[in-house]
């Protein structure tokens, strides 16, 4: 089997498009579809034909180009069941451990409440991809809309437990402010710092900050760092749980 290809570009302001394909049997799936045009330009440009939509959760930045791509292409659009109401041309609703083939690949679903209440991730096991939208960031993890620290600390944790090589796209370019806010948290992290003047040299150049892998994560994402001795310590909440470190480094962010 070969392996996909992938295309990112930017869609919107900030969304990044991805597209996935299979060049053994032709079919593409775009990972949400926050513009049709953009999305239709990346197909043309590699003269791909949409087959698939997966679509993550409902917010309109994610969704807004399903019924015209599934018009121009008569795609199949898969997303979250429990928000299947609010995904406008959906063909199929997956939660929490379905399964399915796209041409092929096996992708199991993952439920990551806690940027939307229904919000899933889309992890290609074989092929050790993530697409994990508004859930997981590059040094950040989605804004808490629908859901409660707790709940997001715990799908963040699901997603922790993957492989460590596994690579991670994400939904957004928001990565140099990630950093930024990372470093007032982390301060004594040498990858982090490392890793954030790396992030600094690639924003300046235009160059994308997607993908990054679980391992980079863990070693310097706070938001998934909420056990970590010294990041409790600069809280000065030493004493208090992990979801409870997580609430008060997202409160901050939120306010950075």
């Amino acid at each position: 089997m070969k392996p996909l290809e992938l295309e990112i570009f930017i869609c919107r302001s900030d969304n990044y498009g991805v597209l996935v394909h299979d060049p053994e049997t032709g079919q593409t799936a775009s990972i949400d579809a926050p513009d049709a045009n953009a999305i239709l330009k990346a197909a043309e440009r590699r003269g791909w034909t949409l087959s698939h939509i997966l679509t993550t959760h409902h917010h309109t930045d994610h969704v807004e180009g399903n019924l015209a791509l599934k018009e121009q292409f008569g795609c199949e659009i898969i997303g979250p069941i429990n928000e299947a109401v609010a995904i406008p041309g959906l063909d199929r609703a997956v939660g929490d451990g379905d399964t399915f083939e796209f041409a092929g690949h096996t992708v199991n679903v993952i439920e990551t409440p806690g940027h939307t209440a229904g919000h899933i991730c889309y992890h290609f096991a074989d092929d050790k991809l993530l697409f994990a939208a508004d859930t997981l960031f590059a040094l950040g993890c989605g804004r808490l809309f629908e859901r409660t620290p707790a709940d997001m600390w715990a799908s963040l944790q699901k997603l922790a437990m993957l492989p460590d090589e596994t690579a991670v796209y994400f939904g957004h370019e928001y990565t140099l402010s990630n950093a930024r806010f990372a470093l007032s948290i982390d301060p004594d992290n040498e990858r982090l710092r490392a890793r954030a003047a790396d992030i600094e040299a690639l924003r300046a150049a235009g160059k994308f900050t997607i993908p990054t892998t679980l391992a980079l994560e863990k070693e310097t994402n706070p938001f998934l760092r909420a056990a970590d001795p010294s990041i409790r310590r600069n809280l000065l909440m030493e004493t208090r749980g992990n979801d409870e470190v997580f609430a008060e480094i997202r409160k901050r962010k939120d306010n950075f």
